[in-house]
């Protein structure tokens, strides 16, 4: 779902720029919108805007890959060369706004910056207004998790790109912090944006402390710069942007996710056309709900194992991919799968339509070396299931069961009542139920 965010908010950001490189106007909420009012504006094209958007575009893609080398063939250190490849987007600023000013770009139709206000916000106390907090609650919590989902987007696609990991609780703590400095300075509700991190990551920042500097020389640039910036051409600016969020456009993840999981493909590809079409927020509320419906089906209908034992070890394989040992008698089954109220019925069918099959069995083990959790739901299922097995005369028995879930089961009364035993191994419970029947252990690839 990130990763089909990711793409989708990209191809939405540069196209939500694409009118500062054209100089018109252009309005929409998805891209097709965007889209369709781009189209419709072309006639109204500024040509001198175009060129300078465009020449912005092609110089900062070349100075992505081309300009160091080119700097380092030339005969510049490659830590200055790299320097100056980074500081690319600045000298892109510093020119285009030279010639503005020289050659009158406002006069001529093109959009500037023009006056930005000198100094920094005043410090603000919220608004605690009942009414207004209740007409912006539901907007408010949306806001919250879209901002945290880009956040955390963004952070773990520049991280993967330096080999680095992420905390996202650190992260949820940061956003928070930032969020209550913005309320009381009239500030945008604070999220890591897809455009500005990735300028930033361009730009060679590699800790924490980047942040830091960026403030404080943004900080500077309200109090001493802004008269400099009168003259820059808004379409630099859109350039900037578009460069740096196509970079996150990845359109491969389509091909991958259909090769290995059709359910993550299926997430992914509604993620992306949902977003597209319908805006950010209908996207990603889309795609979580869509990631919890394919993490409740999968789960629901966990991989239940029939194994036996693999001669000469005391190792345990399923059946139907290796030729393995087994007892006429006794069914072992392992469950690949936390049990809980989702999958508890399925569990519990599986094994009784398992044994309409074979009326020999004595015994059924499950083991539970993949169980992690067993719920409430679960627990029910299981008690039922040893009630059932036992009014057929079959003992219901457990085996490699994990510490807490053995904590949690000791607080109930079903290990009192089950009919079986809770081996430590499923090896053991094999080697002490298998001969009990004076039946010897056979192939069962034979």
């Amino acid at each position: 779902m990130i990763a089909g965010f990711i793409t989708a908010s990209g191809m939405i950001i540069a196209a939500s720029q694409a009118k500062h490189i054209l100089g018109v106007e252009a309005h929409g909420h998805a891209l097709f919108d965007r889209l369709g009012s781009l189209i419709s504006h072309l006639g109204d094209t500024n040509w001198i805007t175009l060129a300078v958007g465009a020449a912005s575009v092609a110089f900062l893609f070349w100075v992505r890959k081309g300009l160091k080398p080119l700097l380092v063939k030339l005969g510049l250190k490659p830590r200055l060369a790299d320097i100056l490849a980074k500081a690319g987007p600045v000298g892109a600023v510093a020119v285009t706004t030279l010639l503005s000013f020289a050659f009158d770009f406002q006069g001529r139709g093109v959009s500037i910056v023009g006056d930005v206000p000198q100094g920094l916000p005043p410090l603000t106390a919220p608004t605690f207004d009942m009414e207004v907090w209740g007409k912006l609650f539901g907007s408010a919590i949306l806001i919250s998790i879209i901002g945290f989902v880009e956040s955390i987007s963004v952070a773990q696609t520049l991280a993967a790109k330096k080999k680095q990991r992420i905390t996202p609780d650190q992260e949820l703590v940061g956003l928070g912090a930032s969020n209550i400095a913005a309320a009381v300075s009239g500030g945008y509700p604070v999220t890591g944006g897809f455009a500005r991190s990735v300028v930033n990551f361009d730009a060679g920042a590699e800790t924490p402390a980047a942040g830091a500097f960026t403030a404080i020389g943004i900080a500077l640039a309200a109090l001493l710069l802004t008269p400099l910036l009168y003259f820059l051409p808004t379409a630099t600016l859109a350039a900037t942007i578009i460069v740096a969020v196509l970079s996150l456009v990845d359109f491969g993840i389509l091909k991958r996710t259909w090769t290995y999981s059709k359910a993550d493909f299926a997430a992914v590809a509604a993620t992306i056309a949902l977003t597209l079409t319908f805006g950010v927020e209908m996207g990603v509320s889309a795609g979580v709900a869509l990631s919890i419906f394919l993490f409740l089906y999968k789960t629901s209908r966990p991989h239940i194992a029939e194994i036996g034992l693999v001669p000469g070890t005391e190792h345990f394989r399923n059946i139907d991919r290796h030729k393995v040992l087994t007892h006429p008698e006794l069914l072992s089954l392992r469950l690949d799968e936390n049990l809980y109220f989702a999958n508890a019925r399925y569990i519990e069918d599986y094994i009784l339509d398992r044994l309409d099959h074979d009326q020999p069995i004595k015994h059924v083990v499950l083991n539970c070396a993949a169980v992690n959790v067993i719920d409430l739901s679960a627990l029910e299922s299981l008690e039922e299931l040893n009630r059932r097995l036992c009014g057929m005369g079959i003992k219901l028995h457990l085996s490699e069961v994990k510490g807490p879930v053995m904590d949690r089961l000791q607080k109930t009364h079903f290990l009192e009542e089950l009919h079986g035993q809770v081996f430590l191994s499923h090896y053991g419970a094999m080697k002490a139920l298998g001969p009990v029947n004076g039946r010897r252990p056979k192939l069962a690839a034979e």
